[in-house]
């Protein structure tokens, strides 16, 4: 039986938080960071981060000396996924898929998007950030030659199931969806919906409720 346990969503959900603070103290030459220390950065209790950087299979801090910053990065960059390169095919060369094409944080994170794809032919048959953007008939035999099982669909939303059932069909596994509506796809397809509009509406209800309790001031 395997000893591997799973990790909490919402611990996971914290990773590139810490991930984030851990990479400023490396650069700042930073070796050791106790877990108070930790969790007064993250605004967490200390047993919540404890339990988190446990959970990342990371040893507990040491006395007096606390965690060694590059080996907590080590093991939550493995939890993560960033110390393995995800190659990607992105569809929906509009303003926000031109946006994700030339992010170059992404490369950081271990997500190298490979080529770009729409159906308009203004935009097929040029490049955005140093990436070919190619007619949608093309896609199909481009994931089939690259063998890439990531996609990432920024299409507008009455289109999104359509192109989700191409990438499905194509071959793609995995699509991480910018499009504002709930995709339907078979049982071992992973989905992770980046809803914008959720994340707003939550952090718009959090400042509204910190304003009123008088948190802020």
């Amino acid at each position: 039986m395997s000893d591997v346990r799973p990790i909490p969503m919402q611990t996971f959900r914290r990773l590139p938080g810490y991930h984030r603070y851990l990479k400023e103290l490396a650069g700042q030459g930073v070796e050791t960071i106790a877990a108070v220390a930790i969790a007064k950065e993250m605004k967490l209790h200390e047993v919540q981060v404890r339990k988190d950087l446990a959970a990342v299979s990371v040893s507990g801090g040491r006395p007096r000396m606390g965690f060694r910053v590059e080996e907590l990065l080590r093991s939550i960059e493995h939890t993560l996924g960033y110390d393995n390169v995800s190659e990607a095919l992105l569809v929906g060369v509009g303003q926000l898929g031109r946006a994700l094409m030339t992010y170059e944080g992404f490369e950081q994170l271990g997500l190298r998007i490979l080529a770009g794809f729409d159906c308009d032919p203004a935009v097929a048959g040029t490049e955005v950030g140093g990436k070919p953007v190619l007619p949608m008939e093309k896609f199909c035999d481009f994931c089939r030659r690259t063998q890439v099982h990531l996609g990432i669909l920024a299409v507008p939303g009455e289109t999104a199931q359509q192109v989700c059932d191409l990438m499905v069909g194509c071959g793609i596994l995995a699509i991480w969806n910018f499009a504002p509506v709930h995709l339907t796809v078979p049982a071992h397809i992973l989905v992770e919906d980046e809803n914008m509009a959720l994340s707003l509406a939550l952090l718009s209800q959090n400042l509204k409720r910190q304003m009123e309790q008088g948190d802020l001031f």
